[in-house]
């Protein structure tokens, strides 16, 4: 396992990245629920819950106190919660429906409201789990302190819904901020911003495929020149680490 400033950073080949990322989702579980009783974990779209696939398996489907997690997302696509772009569908689909989160611990946005407004209420949501000690506040940032972050990326280095020379990339006081020019469809999302990201405790990037190795090599090779892109500001006050497949990390 390679370090990179205070990243780790792991090369999988096959199913091992699956199993890996499983367990230490698992052990990351454990320790907060142990700790204080929750465990509160921030989901992305992409392919992240494809990645996900071994958690609703032995060992852990059994073994995870799943009553204490509480989920929600980095970004999610201003669309019905039924529609096939759904990060919250996709996430349904895939990890909720088979594992026993309760549905009251899911926060998805509020699908019937703008872009705007849907931001503003993801919010005010967040600040009232933080009013309940349910979310832990970062005592350096004053923003709110996720016990995980699980990003994926795009082959342009985007994550969340922060992508390449959009101004959101700098905003620093909103907690859930809102895009209707998203350069991948569909337009209109919400996103959590850097800063939040960034208070977390454990953040992963989970990254596969040739097509990423280019910003994969931008973020973590020796280039004299690497170019800033949106997933090289991804910097926890906890711990990082790197999730990557052969393919990605082709050119490191």
């Amino acid at each position: 396992m390679a370090e990179t400033n205070k990243a780790a950073v792991e090369v999988f080949e096959g199913e091992d990245l699956a199993v890996s990322l499983a367990k230490y989702v698992a052990d990351l579980s454990n320790k907060f629920t142990s700790e204080r009783g929750a465990f509160t974990v921030c989901l992305s779209g992409g392919s992240m819950i494809e990645y996900l696939r071994k958690l609703p398996e032995s060992p852990y489907l059994d073994s995870i106190e799943w009553s204490k997690w509480q989920v929600f997302w980095l970004d999610e696509r201003v669309v019905p919660k039924t529609h096939e772009d759904s990060n919250y569908k996709l996430a349904l689909d895939g990890l909720l429906c088979k594992v026993p989160i309760p549905p009251g611990n899911v926060y998805a946005i509020n699908d019937t409201l703008s872009a705007e407004e849907a931001a503003d209420d993801y919010e005010t949501r967040i600040r009232e789990l933080v009013d309940k000690n349910l979310i832990t506040l970062s005592p350096s940032s004053g923003f709110p302190k996720f016990d995980l972050v699980l990003l994926g990326m795009g082959p342009d280095g985007h994550v969340a819904s922060l992508f390449p020379g959009h101004p959101l990339v700098q905003e620093n006081k909103r907690w859930v901020t809102f895009i209707k020019d998203s350069p991948k469809p569909p337009p209109e999302r919400i996103t959590l911003t850097f800063p939040v990201i960034n208070a977390s405790a454990y953040a992963a990037l989970v990254v596969t495929g040739k097509k990423e190795a280019d910003a994969i090599h931008s973020v973590l090779g020796k280039s004299e020149n690497p170019i800033k892109l949106p997933v090289a500001l991804v910097s926890p006050e906890g711990e990082l680490k790197w999730f990557l497949d052969k393919d990605a990390a082709s050119k490191l």
